[in-house]
């Protein structure tokens, strides 16, 4: 390493040292346990994060003894590798725990898993599940401290962590932006946490997406709903495209996924609604040509989504630090 670099890493970890806090509640399970003061706070950690993350000297020892636990029920490579090598980065002991093949693929019950995990004492755990209000189970049976990675079609308050990281670094704001999220609204836990936390931080949101896919009491979220994409993405200086999750459907949403990108894929025409120099936006994984065209998402100069891709680490060391500040405070 160069002179230069070294002083440029050191820096970066100075920094990083300087904005460490206490996260405010035991657990991070929902974008809600975050007021204003306290999300900012957490984006100035995962902006300093960023900065080191693009040095050849990336590890700190943050979290130098403890465990990380990654707990995925379900498949989730983009979030699960980022949680791993936030974790080996801070220098935590991190360990994949994969249900499919432990003793829950024989029936055991979700608590039973938390008093076995518990027995081996880790500091952290990151749990993803499909059912909703799972990682928030586990937080009340276990000691350590968990973080909810995604459950069911309810919340993912990193990923809004790092949407949001996102958004701040490209417009240098995310107060007064008005985003549209738009797509399979309803069966998204991403679309439920980034409205949470996108009103905390004072942006403006729309919903935009057929009848079928938006959830009944949407209009209770303080947000404005469309069912017409060109009128939901006008003026949209954030255009946030959601996952058509065939998965989760059950019954006829859409009458096909070649008549859903006519009416909501994201395309150049359907874009030029929105405010000049609009970014798009897309949780991944993307399917191309249903939710989005190719030559919108891979476009540097208005697409976020690599950005996304690289804002994840650095959002959840930001999250895995706080959690460990708050570890030595309560043992002091």
């Amino acid at each position: 390493m160069t002179a230069s670099a070294h002083d440029t890493a050191h820096a970066a970890i100075e920094t990083i040292r300087a904005r460490v806090f206490a996260f405010p509640k035991r657990h991070f399970l929902s974008a809600g346990d975050l007021n204003a003061p306290q999300a900012a706070d957490l984006l100035d950690l995962a902006d300093a994060f960023v900065a080191l993350n693009r040095q050849t000297s990336k590890t700190l020892d943050i979290l130098k003894g403890r465990t990380l636990m990654n707990l995925f029920f379900e498949n989730s490579t983009r979030t699960q590798s980022s949680f791993e090598l936030a974790g080996k980065r801070l220098g935590a002991d991190v360990v994949n725990m994969n249900p499919k093949t432990s003793s829950v693929a024989k029936g055991e019950t979700l608590i039973d898993t938390a008093v076995t995990l518990n027995a081996m004492r880790p500091d952290l755990l990151v749990v993803r599940h499909a059912s909703s209000g799972a990682a928030s189970l586990l937080s009340q049976k276990v000691s350590g401290h968990v973080v909810n990675a995604g459950d069911g079609q309810h919340e993912h308050p990193t990923q809004a962590l790092l949407d949001a990281l996102s958004i701040r670094r490209a417009f240098g704001r995310v107060s007064g932006l008005t985003v549209a999220i738009c797509g399979d609204v309803l069966h998204s836990r991403v679309a439920r946490s980034n409205v949470a936390l996108l009103h905390t931080l004072g942006a403006s949101v729309r919903l935009v997406g057929p009848p079928t896919l938006m959830p009944a009491q949407a209009e209770r979220w303080g947000v404005a709903v469309h069912h017409d994409i060109k009128a939901g993405l006008a003026g949209a200086d954030v255009v946030m495209m959601l996952r058509l999750q065939l998965e989760r459907m059950q019954g006829a949403f859409v009458p096909s996924t070649r008549e859903y990108f006519r009416f909501y894929g994201l395309d150049r025409e359907k874009l030029s609604r929105a405010a000049p120099g609009a970014k798009v936006m897309h949780p991944g994984p993307m399917n191309r040509g249903v939710e989005i065209d190719s030559d919108v998402a891979d476009d540097p100069a208005i697409s976020l989504i690599q950005d996304q891709v690289e804002m994840g680490v650095a959002a959840r060391m930001a999250v895995l630090t706080s959690l460990a500040a708050r570890i030595e405070e309560a043992g002091r």
